[in-house]
């Protein structure tokens, strides 16, 4: 039977103002990528997905970005290496003691947004996101976009490196992301949605805006849990996983060496 693990960005909401259903996607993914604070989250409210996350036994990652409330992590940044290890580290760093407090530990690190974009490819500020993560942890896992350069890059530097795939992002035929400001870039029908990833847990394969079919590594598909109908997505698509007898579980649960 094959397997393949859920995930999703939760943990984002701020203060009075709510992002997400976080109670509910917790019920569907079996991994969670929580914010730190840098581009979403406040302490109160990250504990209390946390706590959710530990009773259901989800696995927790560290869902670290560019320090940039404002923008919400999406707006690309160069901060120097100095800077970069050093947020990498407290932001890690801060989710742990969290975790502990809810009950659960951080096992990978999974970076948001226009800071997961950049080092998919920026091999420098890619460096300094892997050293941060060594210093603080060398067995946390890294989840990144599958077919970067990053993936080798931090294979080579010691890390453990889980490739994810996108349920509602459409792909550019060299296997990157179509950029959000562009039209097509998010797809929201669910039945669409579940055969695409049907296909990709199949065949390994998805295809491009230009109707080019790529070849994509995937232990994990991320929900974003900040886009519209997030959770009849989510729910489809491992309600149709489970129908085509894949396994769903945390990819922490299997073994990547």
């Amino acid at each position: 039977m094959a397997n393949i693990d859920l995930n999703s960005d939760l943990g984002e909401s701020f203060g009075a103002w709510a992002m997400g259903d976080d109670v509910s996607m917790l019920s569907i993914v079996t991994s969670t990528n929580i914010a730190c604070g840098f581009h979403a989250g406040d302490p109160a409210g990250i504990l209390s997905v946390l706590k959710e996350a530990a009773k259901r036994g989800v696995s927790v990652g560290a869902h670290i970005g560019y320090r940039d409330l404002v923008g919400f992590g999406r707006r690309n940044m160069d901060p120097s290496s100095t800077e970069l290890i050093g947020d990498t580290i407290y932001q890690i760093g801060a989710l742990q003691g969290l975790a502990k407090a809810a009950g659960t530990r951080v096992r990978y690190v999974k970076p948001h947004g226009a800071l997961y974009n950049t080092i998919a490819n920026d091999a420098r500020q890619a460096y300094d996101v892997i050293t941060g993560i060594k210093a603080v942890d060398s067995s946390l896992a890294l989840l990144a976009l599958s077919g970067a350069p990053i993936v080798e890059q931090a294979r080579a530097a010691g890390l453990t490196v889980v490739c994810e795939a996108f349920t509602d992002r459409a792909y550019n035929a060299d296997g990157s992301l179509v950029s959000r400001r562009l039209p097509g870039a998010i797809i929201h029908d669910p039945k669409a949605i579940a055969e695409r990833m049907l296909r990709l847990v199949a065949e390994g394969r998805i295809t491009a805006v230009d109707g080019t079919d790529i070849e994509l590594e995937a232990q994990s598909i991320c929900v974003h849990g900040d886009t519209p109908a997030a959770v009849a997505i989510a729910r489809a698509l491992r309600e149709a996983l489970a129908t085509n007898g894949v396994d769903l579980k945390p990819f922490t649960e299997v073994d990547h060496g």
